[in-house]
């Protein structure tokens, strides 16, 4: 309940637009046309990230490494490879629920750095480890042009109720 008022808060302080929400959709609705229109005026807009494939348990995405992804070393940005894997599997953690009657938050997020990049493409691979009623495990790995890993990321996600985050803010308005 906590992560729901939380949540709440989050939308009443920062009065998000509708068109910042995504639209209540089915896993089989998705398409790459709707994913990647998601993406314009956020953080994976600014950043370059577009997603390049869809499968039943998994999102793969690109992003460039370029001045935007880059630190002062000219190298990729290891925030940059976490935000695309944030990004990846909190959107492939969306598809797998009823996006009328459930959301997904992130509530934890670790990655692990293998190996530097200084210019064309990473490439991220979201994979389901557990898909639960409540939480979501998800699994990404960030390669380079060549194939190589850059990055190995663990992402848990929250599944929350809509309703509850409706009945949340209805009990504070009313308070």
């Amino acid at each position: 309940m906590i992560l729901n008022f939380s949540l709440f808060l989050f939308r009443a302080k920062y009065k998000l637009p509708p068109e910042c929400e995504p639209e209540f959709m089915k896993k089989a609705d998705y398409t790459l046309e709707i994913l990647n229109s998601w993406n314009q005026n956020t953080l994976g807009g600014h950043l370059g990230m577009e997603f390049t494939e869809i499968g039943d348990d998994f999102l793969c995405g690109r992003m460039p490494v370029d001045s935007r992804t880059h630190q002062p070393m000219g190298l990729l940005h290891g925030g940059a490879s976490a935000a695309l894997a944030e990004t990846l599997g909190s959107v492939a953690g969306l598809m797998q629920v009823d996006s009328a009657k459930q959301a997904c938050v992130g509530l934890e997020i670790n990655a692990n750095h293998l190996k530097s990049v200084r210019n064309g493409f990473v490439y991220g691979k979201a994979t389901a480890v557990h898909i639960g009623k409540k939480t979501q495990v998800w699994d990404i790995r960030i390669t380079n042009n060549a194939g190589d890993l850059v990055c190995v990321s663990r992402l848990t996600l929250a599944v929350l109720d809509r309703a509850v985050a409706a009945v949340s803010k209805n009990e504070k308005a009313t308070s």
